[in-house]
């Protein structure tokens, strides 16, 4: 094991990469409870997901540890699974979620080709940093919204579109679970946000026994059991041949988009917080490989049943851990294993419990905000209006269409033109496609 994962070279051992891996996995378990949250307002079936949800991350985990040696988790992208219930299967009109699924492992076969003729690190090049920050920050906000709207803290008005939903029991509960979360969080407690989902729907289950008592309504129905054995009900759905129409060309392109991003961002991030970057191109160490995973990954997120699968920043945890090899995310991904027979558990824990933790998902993507130019108008203004449109539209792709259409408007107006590369042309192209086709 030293020798395959190159313990010494690294400055490692096994007992510090097994420590890193159980911090891994307790930041980032969360996406067990809250994938299947998402996906199923789509009509997916809780436990058929909960099972795509811990194969897809396990798998993709350990695949990351074996193949390219970084202590890199991956798990099914929060903010890609919106895009798939929101805009997808429920933004299309007719839309099923077996074509959706379709979409993400076309999806993922895209990235396979893209990251072995290395395309894909050319198309990132291309994109102005400006809007890969806005459009990260903008799909925070819209969880953020969405984490709102589940817990009726965020509800409908004729008059204003949205208003404060007043003090229900279920926003008394989700405020109670916000504060106590974010409390952990800021502790740097171990597992913080998997720990304010159990805490909070034990909340639940106590405030609804007791509503039941007076003769009002519950909100919270016990699991009859606690095990079961894993659900197939999603796994091998997908539907190709719908997928394959015209009218998923968009939402393939969005979906390919969003994971190329996130993907990039976070090896550069976590490379940056353990030093694995290579001193002379500047590229993050085996990042060939660990796109080429991160690829596969999308690809099983598509047969398993599940919104695509990406690299979690959550793996900083780790590293900070001291996690250096792919040994920390082979444990990572194994801890994902055993809850593959808790679906009853986990199907029961109400979105009151699951809205906290959607909320600051939303609070640790808009970091990349801080990383824009403000002051430079012919940056900020088109990362703004990707920023807003993103939670205002609901839906990712106009924050995306106008982000970078404005951009090059904006060059364009200021006389430079030269700025806007021959890729980013590209993409213009399919920014116009979305808004005269409606995506």
């Amino acid at each position: 094991m030293k020798q395959f994962f190159t313990l010494s070279e690294l400055g490692t051992d096994v007992k510090t990469e097994v420590r890193a891996g159980f911090a891994t996995f307790l930041t980032m378990a969360y996406i067990i409870v809250v994938n299947p949250a998402i996906l199923s307002a789509s009509g997916m079936p809780v436990e058929g997901v909960v099972f795509a949800t811990i194969m897809v991350s396990a798998l993709s985990s350990i695949l990351m540890g074996l193949t390219a040696n970084l202590p890199f988790a991956l798990a099914p992208g929060m903010g890609i699974n919106a895009f798939f219930t929101y805009n997808i299967v429920l933004g299309i009109e007719g839309m099923t979620w077996e074509t959706a699924l379709g979409a993400v492992f076309i999806s993922g076969i895209i990235f396979l080709l893209l990251s072995v003729f290395k395309v894909r690190e050319l198309i990132v090049a291309a994109i102005p940093r400006s809007l890969r920050y806005a459009v990260a920050s903008g799909i925070g906000l819209f969880l953020a919204f969405i984490g709102f709207q589940w817990a009726g803290f965020i509800t409908a008005s004729p008059a204003t579109l949205v208003q404060f939903g007043g003090l229900s029991p279920e926003v008394i509960i989700f405020s109670i679970g916000l504060f106590a979360t974010s409390w952990m969080v800021i502790k740097k407690v171990p597992g913080a946000l998997i720990i304010g989902i159990v805490a909070t729907s034990v909340i639940s289950i106590a405030v609804s026994l007791i509503l039941e008592s007076t003769g009002a309504d519950g909100f919270v129905s016990l699991p009859d059991r606690a095990f079961a054995l894993p659900s197939m009900a999603v796994f091998f759905q997908l539907d190709l041949v719908g997928a394959l129409s015209v009218s998923m060309i968009l939402p393939i392109f969005t979906l390919l988009f969003t994971d190329m991003f996130d993907s990039i961002s976070t090896f550069v991030g976590v490379s940056e917080v353990g030093g694995f970057t290579d001193e002379e191109t500047g590229q993050p160490r085996n990042v060939g490989k660990a796109l080429f995973v991160d690829a596969i990954s999308t690809t099983l997120s598509g047969l398993f049943g599940t919104s695509s699968g990406t690299t979690y920043i959550e793996s900083a945890a780790g590293v900070e851990e001291g996690g250096r090899s792919g040994l920390t995310a082979v444990v990572a991904g194994l801890l994902f294993l055993p809850f593959l027979f808790l679906s009853p558990l986990i199907q029961f824990v109400p979105q009151v419990a699951v809205a906290p933790v959607v909320v600051l998902v939303g609070v640790f993507m808009i970091k990349p905000v801080l990383s824009i130019d403000w002051s430079n108008f012919e940056e900020s203004i088109p990362a703004f209006l990707a920023l807003i449109l993103i939670p205002l539209t609901y839906n990712i792709t106009q924050g995306i269409v106008w982000g970078f259409l404005s951009y090059t408007v904006i060059k364009v107006l200021v006389g430079k033109g030269k700025e806007i590369t021959p890729m980013l042309w590209v993409v213009d192209v399919f920014a116009i496609a979305a808004l005269v086709y409606g995506a």
